[in-house]
């Protein structure tokens, strides 16, 4: 097919659905350099079809289209375009074509010492306003655009595209069309089980418009109500995505971020109350619908779910904070910059900082969150400040951090970033660790102290520590506590929280070897017989019907409370890779690979040491599938692991005047006010 071009204006309403059918790449028979957005508009408003019918709701694509166009945000312009003779793709899009995206750059996916050099060619806007080496881009009143050329891209089209066939004829893992971003390929004999895991993972994956945006949450043939699981979620990809990019396969990846990023809030929900502009939206389906007024052709529509029609209708707030690390980690494993400093990305990742940087009434640089609005999805006692959330939070900041494009419209929002960050790293680092020392503390508190010098500012009454945690804690260990509020710790371990701080050094050296050093040490209490406890202890008698209301769901040590979650087992796999512990990921890998495939990859474990299948279990999960996959790349190329986590970054410790001293504090809390940015 003759690949083409494709130009929108995103000037309307997000409610509004177009569809532009064109077979031709001369069908505007014009040059988009010398029109206007008037000119643009009016003849696509001629040859585009108008179709308002699902409000609100769907993005659509047009089956038997070549593309589509469709507006997302009202002060969004988009631009794209992609050519047969470029050596990268140019796009600056809310929306693209998909038919036309489907079309492979040779540059951007090349081996990652190639292709990273692209982020010092960005074909941004922004990044390149004062670049004179490049030619100039601007977006003004009219579209006045011209193709970015790369001369030495041009000049080398030649020695890249034998790189390419040297790539092309690389193997991996004795799989059909799977590849391996190593350099240095290492042959290995794959076993049953892994080979299993990759035909299960492939069949998860959905497609829209011909091109694959994503996998279910679980793919079972016998489940004859799959509520939920047959839509793709944003936190469940994530695992999904990263065997992906390990294997080489990062057009789904790609697919998958610009497709949720157009989906990113818009619409009203419950009780016609509008959420919050940024807002990621916890899933998608994709849907076959019939055109208006006929019976024959069909249309594929995204059907976002932003929390109307889950349990409790909560709204998910760790879709954006997942969506920021994913395209962090699409960059670092592919080497497309190009891709995080898209125009419509940048704008993305800013209105989702906007949403978690808003002021409030709280006080603290915690995130404030309501129950259920995570992994645990359900009513677990974790509304507040839960550790689970920070830690994400936290690496989404980071990611923001180094993606943001710093300039005059930013400036403010990046030392937002840097401000928040330093006092979330302070404050998780002060007031959520304990190990024996810190608990010793806790036992001693004075309470009722009014004073910025108070030692129990949150005012924590000693009785408040549970029994099981004075038999249970480890000498040599420590970890962060679940939970902080005033007069309220909640003590119980969450491992998704802990594990993530080591990955992206929310803890210092010290506290992230006491949590591994915690794990080895109750590795029965936290491991056992399938990796791992998604929190430790479970909520028992009263306990539970207090907090989780009765919940049949999360009876003690099943599903949220106390069960087995194998997804959390790449998580673990990189914090121990990161701390230098690969053989606590091996043994939990090799506990794992005994088990899952022969239990039908299971969601979740039951029982305290998890020995049964969670009772209301889902078999065939995606996310326990890609978890173990993903496991085992990560040990096989520590390598690419290291470029998934983060050090410690000491200008953050120095950027927080409230650690210094008590005059320090003083001085911090006195004068905030005045040096706070609005973002």
């Amino acid at each position: 097919m003759t690949s083409g071009s494709c130009i929108g204006i995103s000037t309307m309403k997000p409610c509004c659905r177009i569809l532009c059918n064109y077979k031709s790449p001369s069908i505007f028979g014009f040059s988009p350099t010398k029109l206007s957005d008037s000119a643009i508009m009016g003849m696509l408003s001629r040859s585009c079809r108008h179709n308002s019918t699902h409000r609100h709701r769907y993005n659509t694509c047009n089956t038997q289209n070549v593309g589509y166009i469709n507006g997302i945000h009202p002060n969004r312009r988009d631009f794209s375009v992609s050519g047969s003779n470029w050596g990268l793709a140019r796009n600056f899009s809310t929306s693209f074509c998909v038919n036309i995206g489907s079309f492979r750059p040779r540059v951007v996916s090349l081996i990652p010492h190639v292709a990273s050099d692209f982020r010092n060619h960005s074909t941004s806007v922004d990044s390149n306003a004062n670049d004179t080496s490049f030619e100039k881009i601007f977006i003004q009143s009219s579209l006045n655009v011209k193709p970015l050329i790369i001369e030495r891209i041009e000049t080398d089209q030649s020695k890249l595209e034998e790189v390419a066939e040297e790539r092309c004829d690389e193997s991996n893992v004795n799989i059909d069309n799977l590849k391996d971003l190593s350099e240095n390929k290492v042959q290995r004999e794959v076993s049953e089980i892994e080979k299993e895991a990759w035909k299960l993972l492939q069949d998860a994956v959905v497609t829209y418009c011909g091109n694959p945006v994503g996998t279910v949450a679980a793919n079972d043939p016998a489940d004859k109500q799959p509520l939920n699981y047959d839509q793709v979620f944003i936190r469940d990809f994530v695992p999904s995505a990263l065997a992906f990019l390990l294997n080489g396969e990062g057009e789904i990846v790609k697919n998958f971020l610009l497709h949720t990023l157009q989906l990113q809030s818009w619409e009203k929900t419950v009780d016609c109350y509008s959420p919050g502009q940024g807002l990621m939206p916890a899933s998608f389906k994709v849907r076959t619908v019939p055109l208006d007024g006929s019976n024959e052709a069909f249309e594929e529509v995204l059907d976002p779910d932003f929390g109307e029609s889950a349990i409790g209708r909560v709204a998910p707030v760790d879709s954006g904070l997942w969506w920021i690390i994913l395209l962090r980690v699409y960059g670092k494993l592919t080497g497309d910059y190009a891709l995080q400093e898209r125009v419509d990305v940048q704008t993305g990742i800013r209105l989702i900082l906007k949403l978690c940087l808003t002021d409030g009434f709280d006080m603290f640089p915690s995130l404030l969150v309501t129950d259920g609005s995570c992994m645990i999805d359900r009513r677990m006692g974790i509304h507040g400040h839960p550790l689970e959330i920070q830690a994400l939070f936290y690496s989404a900041l980071r990611c923001s951090r180094e993606m943001l494009i710093v300039n005059d419209a930013t400036k403010s929002l990046v030392a937002a970033v840097s401000n928040r960050l330093s006092a979330l790293c302070f404050h998780m680092r002060e007031y959520y660790w304990v190990d024996m020392k810190k608990i010793n503390e806790i036992y001693r508190y004075k309470t009722e102290e009014y004073s910025t010098d108070a030692v129990n500012k949150f005012n924590i009454y000693p009785e408040q520590i549970p029994s099981w945690l004075v038999d249970w804690i480890s000498e040599e260990g420590g970890y962060f506590i679940g939970n902080l509020q005033p007069a309220h710790m909640d003590f119980r371990f969450f491992s998704l929280g802990n594990l993530w701080a080591i990955v992206s050094s929310l803890g210092t050296t010290r506290q992230n070897q006491g949590i591994l050093n915690l794990i080895e040490a109750k590795w029965d209490d936290i491991v056992a017989q399938m990796p791992l406890k998604i929190c430790y202890p479970a909520l028992e008698g009263e306990e539970w019907r207090i907090t989780t209301g009765c919940d049949p769901k999360n009876t003690p040590w099943s599903y949220h409370n106390g069960g087995s979650w194998p997804t959390l087992l790449w998580q673990f796999t990189l914090a121990c890779i990161k701390m230098g512990r690969p053989d606590l990921a091996q043994k939990a890998v090799d506990s794992a690979e005994k088990r899952l495939s022969a239990d039908r990859w299971p969601e979740y474990y039951d029982t305290r040491n998890g020995r049964f299948i969670g009772k209301q279990s889902r078999l065939m999960q995606t996310w326990t599938i890609a978890g173990f996959v993903t496991s085992k790349m990560l040990l096989e190329n520590p390598e690419k692991a290291s470029l998934l986590f983060w050090e410690e970054d000491f200008e953050l410790l120095q950027n927080c005047v409230c650690k210094l001293s008590k005059s320090g504090r003083r001085k911090c809390s006195r004068f905030a006010a005045r040096s706070q940015f609005i973002v």
